[in-house]
């Protein structure tokens, strides 16, 4: 399953931001909201998807908690694609 995360917006601090954005599985795409995390006890990012979104990837074949755990492992290595004049600076702490 090859997924590609675009990050629509983003509000927050190096501490704590929450991510709207949208994923793609092939053609389809899927909105998703999420909330990261740094410091305290290391990285962690927790995202949602919606019941419908569930249920379209389970209509596709899809399992959705494997779906789940491939976006936020995107999230954390940094597997994502940020809008025009958003750099990864303003939110990631290196």
């Amino acid at each position: 399953m090859e997924l590609k995360v675009h990050i629509n917006d983003i509000h927050g601090s190096q501490m704590a931001a929450k991510i709207n954005g949208k994923f793609t599985i092939g053609d389809n795409d899927f909105r998703f909201t999420a909330i990261a995390f740094g410091r305290i006890g290391g990285q962690n990012v927790g995202a949602k998807i919606s019941k419908t979104t569930e249920k379209e990837l389970e209509k596709l074949g899809y399992d959705v908690d494997e779906v789940i755990m491939s976006l936020q492992r995107n999230l954390l290595q940094g597997d994502l694609s940020l809008p025009e004049g958003l750099k990864k600076e303003s939110f990631v702490d290196d």
